[in-house]
């Protein structure tokens, strides 16, 4: 009679390796169904920390530019204004606004801008 050795079956190993691959497809099937097809709106991080601060359309900002009666200050660093910045604007940097405000026409509108 031959001795039988103790060998052990690879069908608990391939029912294991077959249910974590079930798992992992159906974790990433749940995850899809979660995501909206269409992206939500999208609320600006100023409108919402500062909702009292009236905001300018572009086509208006550029008109009253123009028309002369109102003044464009770029509240950037003098580095980021001389890189580039809109026509016609005067660089007056955030951490200097307070000591220069004499320098700006309180008559005319004063739209800031820092991007």
């Amino acid at each position: 009679m031959k001795k039988r050795k103790n060998q052990k079956s690879p069908v608990p190993l391939f029912l294991a390796l077959g249910g974590g691959l079930l798992l992992i497809a159906a974790a990433i099937l749940w995850a899809n169904q979660n995501v909206p097809a269409t992206p939500t709106s999208v609320t600006s991080h100023e409108e919402e920390t500062y909702p009292d601060i009236p905001r300018v359309s572009l086509p208006d900002a550029k008109a009253a530019l123009e028309e002369g009666a109102a003044i464009v200050v770029d509240v950037r660093s003098v580095e980021a204004y001389q890189a580039a910045h809109v026509a016609g604007a005067i660089n007056i940097p955030l951490a200097e606004l307070e000591t220069r405000l004499a320098e700006l026409d309180k008559a005319q509108w004063i739209i800031t801008y820092c991007t």
